[in-house]
């Protein structure tokens, strides 16, 4: 047993105003977590900062704007956005799962007329709030397609048809690679070489779904997956390509995909592909809830990852998760979709990507990005339903989570949760019986950040988590004093929609509800006990409670150093 002194006036707990930690009285569970200050292991993955979105015009909008702002505050000139419709033809009016650039049409002759006005406003928006670019290749221009009209889908929520002639080949694969030899080089005139040598570039979207995103056969997505690159190397030779951001449907896809790079010679610097949760709803005595789908998610990963785990020639590529969710369909309403606002959305993103870098990590595989497709719907009802990362500009609870991963940096050090589910498990049942009490922690020279989530496939009430949290081998500086800060997002904090929902759910909230919203959408930080700290300063005790669906980021720092996390 640690000697464990009680000094209060050593350690000091940093909490926002009025922001008492939720405390039931009863129905709890006991959870012990211990962490190992003194064994730093491998540098932190910043595998949170990419995200994307259908509708590329968004960027340039209100609230758009202010979302990628607070994107790329996160980390600047780090956080990456990919989005569709970069090349799709029309005047930049945007529709859900729709956007367009007008970047290529043909006169009168047929000759190339190259427009870069949209495609540069969108570029620029990224640029000036330090977001860099995940360039998809996609879609085809009207001009090209081999079937072009219908040109723009009539898809809405519950009907329409996706694939219209955005979706289709190109009638002329040298004009295809052309247009894109043309826009790299005009990326390079713009914003300067090194910097476009830093974006990402690949084509197409999910070309595995000929049902929604490709109107051609396998061996012609190559041939215009081969073209795109031919063109953004023939203008960069050093320009960072892959693919094939091709869903996880558990097919053969990206090992044929790998195949014929090989056999072609394509270069690939990165690999991409999708995973994706199912959540449905689920009736019962007392009515229905949502309950998630995380093992789904999970195992739709894993099937690339062994896919690429299996090919000596791409086992060491980099790997990007191009889409990683909780579903499908960012622009689609439901009730199965009613997880989006709320905490389940933001305790499922906090349980899930350290599993996913788990799962790489167990095959030996570099995962180097999982990418959210989330970012906003513009001009829609507040908490309309979408998933998204803000409403009407203001943050949502999933949000906050990216905002504790930014704060986690350094290295990893071991943190063994005694509540967390085993990997095997949740890969094959889910979190459907016992909760989910998970943790990782990170320590950046004399700064520890530990991450507890507390997660449940259901959306149900369940009993609250009395977390006791022991901390072991601090570094030398905190035998002077610990500042403890706990950031947490729960039904009472960091939770715009809770705070929409208290006063009264209001469809056009005015100037002091809006106030109130964009503040309760902040990260909030809360009151936490007094930790006891050994007699040499090296170990350490806390304690506090945890409600179902939330997530806790506790930051320690010496008394005597500045913080080191941001």
């Amino acid at each position: 047993m640690l000697r464990l002194l009680t000094l209060s006036a050593a350690i000091v707990a940093v909490s926002g105003p009025a922001c008492a930690d939720p405390r039931p009285a009863a129905d709890t569970f006991p959870v012990t977590i211990a962490v190992d200050a003194g064994d730093p292991g491998r540098p932190v993955d910043p595998v949170w900062r990419f995200f994307g979105a259908d509708e590329a015009n968004y960027a340039t909008m209100k609230d758009g704007r202010s979302t990628l702002a607070t994107l790329g505050a996160l980390s600047p000139d780090h956080v990456y956005f990919r989005t569709h419709n970069l090349l799709t033809s029309g005047d930049g009016t945007p529709a859900l799962k729709w956007g367009s650039t007008g970047i290529y049409s043909e006169d009168r002759d047929g000759r190339p007329v190259y427009d870069w006005t949209v495609v540069d406003r969108i570029f620029d928006t990224y640029r000036a709030r330090g977001v860099k670019p995940y360039v998809e290749l996609g879609f085809m221009p009207e001009a090209l397609s081999t079937r072009p009209l219908p040109y723009q889908h009539d898809w809405r929520p519950g009907s329409g048809s996706l694939r219209t002639g955005w979706a289709y080949p190109p009638r002329d694969y040298a004009r295809w690679e052309e247009l894109i030899h043309q826009w790299v080089l005009h990326c390079i005139a713009r914003y300067g070489r090194a910097d476009v040598a830093s974006w990402y570039f690949e084509t197409w979207n999910e070309a595995n779904l000929p049902q929604y995103y490709w109107g051609g056969t396998r061996d012609q997505f190559f041939r215009l997956h081969d073209a795109a690159v031919r063109g953004v190397r023939r203008a960069l030779p050093e320009a960072r390509v892959g693919g094939p951001d091709s869903a996880g449907a558990g097919d053969d896809f990206l090992t044929a995909f790998m195949a014929h790079a090989q056999a072609a010679g394509t270069p690939t610097d990165f690999l991409s592909f999708h995973a994706k949760g199912k959540p449905e709803v689920i009736a019962d005595a007392n009515g229905s809830h949502v309950r998630m789908g995380l093992n789904t998610h999970l195992k739709a990963a894993d099937h690339e990852f062994a896919a690429i785990a299996a090919n000596p020639a791409f086992r060491t590529k980099p790997i990007i998760i191009g889409e990683s969710d909780p579903e499908g369909c960012a622009a689609c309403q439901g009730p199965a979709n009613a997880y989006r606002n709320g905490t389940m959305y933001s305790s499922y993103t906090a349980a899930s990507f350290p599993r996913l870098l788990a799962l790489a990590g167990r095959r030996g595989l570099d995962l180097e990005g999982i990418l959210s497709w989330a970012f906003e719907f513009e001009d829609q009802p507040p908490f309309a339903g979408f998933r998204q990362l803000t409403s009407n500009g203001i943050d949502l609870p999933v949000m906050n989570v990216f905002k504790m991963f930014a704060k986690m940096n350094g290295q990893y050090v071991p943190a063994i949760s005694d509540h967390q589910a085993a990997l095997d498990t949740v890969m094959r049942d889910g979190v459907r019986g016992a909760a989910d009490v998970g943790s990782i922690a990170t320590l950046n020279g004399a700064s520890l950040a530990v991450l507890v989530w507390h997660y449940h496939d259901d959306d149900q009430a369940g009993p609250t988590a009395s977390v006791k949290l022991r901390l072991h081998r601090l570094p030398r500086p905190f035998s002077a004093g610990v500042v403890l800060t706990q950031y947490r997002i729960d039904p009472r904090h960091s939770n715009s929609f809770a705070a929409w929902k208290d006063m009264g759910s209001p469809l056009a909230p005015t100037d002091a509800q809006r106030a109130v919203l964009l503040k309760a959408g902040a990260l909030a930080s809360i009151e936490t006990d007094p930790a006891r700290l050994s007699k040499d300063g090296r170990d350490a005790e806390l304690t506090f409670t945890l409600p179902r669906q939330g997530v806790s980021l506790l930051v320690m720092t010496p008394m005597s150093s500045p913080a080191t996390h941001r």
